[in-house]
């Protein structure tokens, strides 16, 4: 539990304001021992507690009644402030507390529950009017999931979000990297083309439709050649199989960078640039306001940039 430093002892109580409020308002003792259901000496007795208290002159007597000094005039404009302030909190604190929005959310390509349930995790504190729950199920298909209204939210990266009860926005992006063993007869390249992923085995995990369409386009435009790809169920199979030398494994950067300190693996790109991944958030029109907190979050606190060069 985190330490409160103890606030400061004021001089004055919430009667000492409302007394000076009442004298600074009606203008005699007579007129605000009316107002605050007092005798006239009982007022008059809490201006001199409260002139006593604070070591100054809060109302200048006159012939025309009780007119504020310059110090109980700052007073006057701060209490009226404090109290305000005070039946607010009052308000706040009595008010029923409503339960936390449940909002279902789905990720289009299983690497991103390498970082984000930990990240959810984080923004349980600056977000505790919602509570995220993964529906790892619609992983394959979420924007059919989002349609059917069985998530509310998806983190989607190749699939197309129609437009209508979807809304989309991009949030960030990612790099596709190939993984090969240190040993490999690629390893020396500093780059690699269409053709070394042509004539090489990759080593995939469960992909999408909509993402390996991305993927063939983005590395060989509209031609489309044959490829020879070995799906295996869990990443570290894949980099197993990749750190022996029996394939090229096509990651996301987020998974490839823990695995790259050791010597045993190498990351490539193609010498046509970073193949850069986008990520959107999509979501349904009447989870607006909190789709776009969430949004917000997530903006700030996914990893991106984590290979140098």
């Amino acid at each position: 539990m985190n330490d409160i430093a103890p606030p400061p002892s004021p001089r004055l109580d919430v009667r000492d304001l409302r007394v000076v409020l009442a004298l600074a308002s009606a203008g005699t003792t007579a007129q605000a021992a009316s107002v605050l259901h007092l005798t006239q000496p009982a007022v008059s007795r809490a201006l001199l507690a409260a002139e006593d208290k604070l070591g100054t002159r809060l109302f200048d007597r006159t012939p025309r009644g009780l007119v504020p000094t310059a110090a109980g005039q700052r007073l006057v404009t701060g209490a009226t402030r404090l109290l305000v302030e005070m039946g607010d909190l009052e308000h706040l604190v009595l008010a029923p507390v409503a339960p936390p929005m449940r909002i279902r959310l789905v990720c289009e390509c299983y690497t991103v529950y390498h970082w984000l349930p930990s990240t959810l995790m984080r923004l349980r504190k600056s977000l505790p009017e919602l509570e995220v729950a993964l529906a790892v199920e619609h992983t394959l298909a979420p924007v059919a999931a989002l349609e059917a209204g069985e998530i509310d939210v998806a983190l989607v990266t190749t699939s197309v979000v129609p437009r209508g009860r979807l809304k989309e926005h991009q949030i960030f992006s990612d790099e596709v990297v190939f993984i090969m063993s240190a040993s490999h007869p690629l390893a020396a390249r500093k780059t690699l083309t269409p053709a070394d992923i042509r004539e090489n085995t990759l080593l995939i995990g469960q992909v999408a439709s909509a993402e390996s369409h991305w993927f063939m386009a983005s590395v060989f435009g509209r031609a489309r050649p044959r490829l020879r790809f070995e799906r295996l169920p869990l990443t570290e199979a894949i980099l197993d199989v990749a750190r022996a030398g029996m394939g090229i494994a096509v990651l996301s950067e987020w998974i490839a960078h823990p695995h790259l300190g050791k010597g045993e693996l190498v990351a490539k790109r193609l010498a046509a640039g970073p193949l850069r991944r986008p990520w959107r958030l999509a979501w349904r029109r009447e989870l607006n306001d909190a789709a776009l907190r969430l949004l917000s979050a997530l903006e700030a606190a996914a990893p991106r940039g984590l290979l140098a060069g």
